[in-house]
């Protein structure tokens, strides 16, 4: 059997006015798990669509075991072999653990479905990938790293080869993060390959065998893991060295501006404190679950608070809806972009636009002339690569998507601006361009507050962290102490 499972030949797709893929050839090996590297807009999810079947290519050949395969249909790609565990799950949350593994395909009895042997094929699944899962719980009670393993599950039902994970651990907590690794490396034992896709570089050192960059839609190369360097990945992914990953400026930290005391929500019971200083980037650690994003939405009047003080500028407030907040010089970038951030079948200019209206408008009317000639000023100043200021979102690469978030609350002319997860699923050049903005916010004299469960990007470019676990901050760092021994430490405790 040829040690190549799969083989990718001058493989090329363009869309109006894009080149996505040109002339992309490259190969992976049986039994490995292979990285697939680049910024976002290089390529990468064209190609993974294209090889489930999802798109079709312009011109080229895929091989599966030096045969050409005709994928046109994600069907066929099942049929090769080929799965893919999207970040976005493809799981029936209504039904069971087993339903999901076996849909479309349960055992039947005659007339009548197995169910004895759909639960116990299901649990002999889950045994084999290390994983214990009642069979019998509903999908959507689930946690996300629970539910990947039922997607992978599913595809081991139509004995898959090669398996796709599309960004995988971007949700999950560090433990979570080991437990799909260990369920990769046991895949790769029993014959199995995978192909990786991740923006978290320190992730392909840790478990994959090689990998292969893609930029602006061309192939860069394919390498050993154990032969590169974090610098060489960049160096490849972006075409240029990127001076410093976390290019932290130091500011002259002002007074206090936003005091909180004895706050308590649904998710802090007995009350907790920080404060914020003007020019200051504050982080918030902890685990998925610790509670950061929840206080910081009740602070804001986006969930219900139960009680305690919250002080901006020495005077006290009590947002009981986000709007009031805005209008105090709060601006939100969520982790959920997509959702919550943006609206995804709208305009840039519009999205730019739309907590400040009154700043487009004219008489009370909209004016297109200011709209356009605003938006325009904000892609130039942050870079955002979209063909004009009236393509939809939708259609922008994450990176871009969240520089529109952020040009939406630059507008607002924020004082206090919350970014939540805000690299999440950004390539490594994107990132330091995020960074940099954040680092004129505190330049001009605003504050920023950072939840992020990425330790290095808080350790990169915060000057004090408040480390959270179940409801409660446990403890608070000041630069010189940062450590991610400390900060882990704190959150376990």
């Amino acid at each position: 059997m040829s040690e190549i499972i799969l083989s990718l030949e001058n493989i090329s797709k363009s869309f109006p006015g894009v080149r996505a893929l040109d002339d992309v050839s490259f190969e992976i090996k049986r039994g490995t798990i292979h990285a697939l590297l680049g910024e976002n807009g290089a390529g990468k999810s064209t190609l993974i669509k294209i090889i489930s079947g999802i798109y079709k290519a312009d011109s080229g050949t895929i091989k599966m075991n030096g045969v050409p395969a005709e994928i046109h249909s994600p069907r066929e790609a099942q049929n090769h072999g080929i799965a893919v565990v999207h970040q976005e799950l493809n799981l029936a949350e209504p039904l069971t653990v087993a339903e999901n593994i076996f849909l479309g395909k349960l055992h039947k009895k005659g007339i009548f479905t197995d169910w004895k042997k759909v639960h116990r094929e299901a649990n002999g699944l889950l045994e084999n990938l290390g994983m214990t899962i009642d069979t019998s719980s509903v999908v959507g009670s689930l946690s996300i790293s629970q539910r990947q393993v039922v997607e992978i599950c599913k595809a081991m039902t139509y004995a898959a080869k090669i398996f796709i994970l599309d960004e995988p651990t971007a949700t999950l907590t560090a433990y979570e993060i080991e437990k799909l690794f260990s369920i990769m490396k046991r895949i790769q034992q029993d014959g199995g390959t995978i192909i990786y896709i991740s923006h978290r570089l320190e992730e392909v050192f840790e478990v994959c065998d090689e990998l292969t960059v893609l930029r602006d839609g061309k192939y860069i190369g394919t390498k050993s893991v154990s032969e590169s360097t974090k610098n060489d990945l960049i160096k490849m992914m972006v075409g240029r060295e990127l001076s410093e990953e976390f290019p932290k400026i130091e500011t002259t930290i002002g007074d206090v501006l936003l005091d909180v005391e004895d706050f308590r929500c649904g998710k802090t019971p007995t009350g907790v404190g920080f404060q914020l200083r003007r020019s200051e980037i504050l982080g918030f650690a902890g685990l998925i679950g610790s509670g950061r994003t929840e206080l910081i939405r009740a602070i804001l009047g986006a969930d219900k608070a139960d009680g305690g003080s919250v002080k901006l500028d020495g005077k006290a407030v009590n947002y009981k809806k986000f709007p009031e907040a805005i209008k105090d010089g709060f601006g939100f970038i969520t982790e959920d972009r997509k959702r919550q951030g943006l609206i995804l079948e709208m305009p840039v200019k519009n999205n730019i636009s739309l907590a400040a209206m009154r700043k487009v408008s004219k008489f009370g009317f909209v004016s297109n002339r200011k709209e356009n000639a605003t938006a325009l000023d904000y892609i130039n100043k942050l870079r955002i690569s979209t063909p004009s200021a009236d393509a939809q979102v939708n259609h922008l690469s994450g990176g871009n998507q969240q520089k529109v978030v952020i040009a939406k609350w630059l507008l607002v002319d924020s004082r206090i601006v919350i970014v939540d997860e805000p690299t999440r699923g950004i390539d490594v050049g994107a990132k330091v361009e995020i960074y940099n903005i954040l680092n004129s916010f505190v330049q001009e004299g605003k504050s920023v507050i950072m939840i992020s469960s990425a330790m290095s990007e808080l350790i990169g470019m915060c000057d004090r962290i408040y480390i959270m676990h179940e409801g409660r901050i446990k403890g608070m760092l000041n630069r010189s102490e940062f450590s991610s021994e400390t900060i882990l430490k704190i959150a376990y405790s």
